[in-house]
């Protein structure tokens, strides 16, 4: 059997109607329907169990975390558990690399709670919960929360209080405290969103979503510490007119960076010089929809699916490994309000 990619989508509800669950052929682009799971609790952000075996999704709408079984040979989705999310606004998760915990994100509220995971990935109890506070008009907004690949540390990004959040991750019990640097910060207004490590540890990028720039750090992998080393531009030159960034990636060889920009509706390539973690530009390719929230690179950095929440579509380009440069195939697929892409390779 040839090399299929499975695909899970969130989306926002009513207009969306769950998750939806599709056959990915990488060797023609074409998309085959597998089931929608039904959920009008908008469930967005996806993430999931290091076994493949389990999926996890941010319930928006609800302010709940669920859990689906995969089905080993349909690859259909079965809800069999959910938690509350000890917040309003549930709009990222993520999972702990040894399938030790879960992490939820809350926009609304400001704040981010851990669960402890069993063995057979169900969700235990509540391990820890961490409530963020704005200074003078601030007020906290969290987004992303990411772990280290050794699940040492998580970097929770709050764009209401221009910060990432370094803690450290007790193992046993799930409790967190502030690394040996709690925190860094960004210029007033940045609104640090989405995060990601490189593949070599020693660096790790930030979309800032409300001036429309990338952040770029050192980082330590014994303390998990920050240090900027550059703050770039995702905007192309004579752009005019309002734009925020969203997700970010780096491809799986290391080399390069992506961003997405809501409003001039387009993908942000950039080259990283390995020596320094610098980045240069490379380009941009439009999105051929309106409001690219989140895109996924397939894990051999051959192809790019971008989710264009506000247009209904997602859009297959394929990336050049050398240049970095994105080629729009023209194939795309109709989903009602796309948030995130979910990737599961099945042979």
């Amino acid at each position: 059997m040839s090399e299929k990619e499975i695909l899970y989508i969130g989306t926002y509800t009513p207009k969306g109607e769950g998750i939806y669950v599709y056959k990915f052929d990488p060797s023609n682009f074409e998309f085959e329907q597998i089931q929608v799971a039904e959920n009008k609790k908008s469930p967005t952000f996806l993430a999931f169990h290091p076994s493949k075996r389990i999926l996890y999704a941010a319930d928006e709408g609800a302010g709940l975390i669920e859990s689906y079984h995969i089905d080993p040979v349909s690859k259909k989705l079965t809800a069999f558990g959910e938690k509350p999310a000890q917040g309003n606004g549930p709009c990222h998760i993520s999972v702990d690399p040894k399938g030790r915990f879960v992490y939820v994100s809350n926009y609304g509220s400001g704040d981010l709670a851990v669960y402890h995971l069993l063995k057979d990935g169900s969700f235990g109890e509540l391990a820890d919960s961490i409530q963020n506070v704005g200074t003078g008009d601030q007020k906290p907004h969290m987004h992303s929360i990411i772990p280290s690949s050794d699940g040492k540390f998580i970097y929770a990004s709050d764009l209401g209080v221009d910060k990432v959040f370094i803690y450290e991750v007790d193992g046993s019990t799930g409790k967190l405290k502030p690394a040996s640097t709690a925190s860094v910060s960004f210029a007033p207004g940045a609104g640090p969103r989405h995060f990601d490590i490189h593949p070599n540890g020693r660096y790790a990028y930030s979309a800032a979503e409300l001036n429309n720039t990338v952040v770029a750090f050192k980082r330590d992998p014994k303390s998990g510490s920050l240090a900027e080393i550059q703050t770039i531009n995702m905007l192309p030159e004579g752009f005019s007119g309002k734009s925020s960034a969203a997700d970010i990636h780096i491809s799986p060889d290391g080399k390069f960076v992506y961003a997405s920009n809501r409003g001039d509706e387009s993908i942000v390539m950039y080259a990283i010089d390995q020596s320094t973690g610098k980045l240069a530009l490379a380009g941009h390719e439009k999105t051929n929809g309106k409001h690219p929230r989140n895109f996924l690179m397939d894990s051999k950095g051959k192809f790019i699916l971008v989710a264009n929440k506000d247009t209904d579509n997602i859009v297959v380009f394929t990336r050049d490994a050398k240049t970095g440069k994105l080629t729009n195939t023209s194939k795309q697929l109709s989903v009602p309000n796309p948030v995130c892409i979910l990737q599961l390779t099945t042979n």
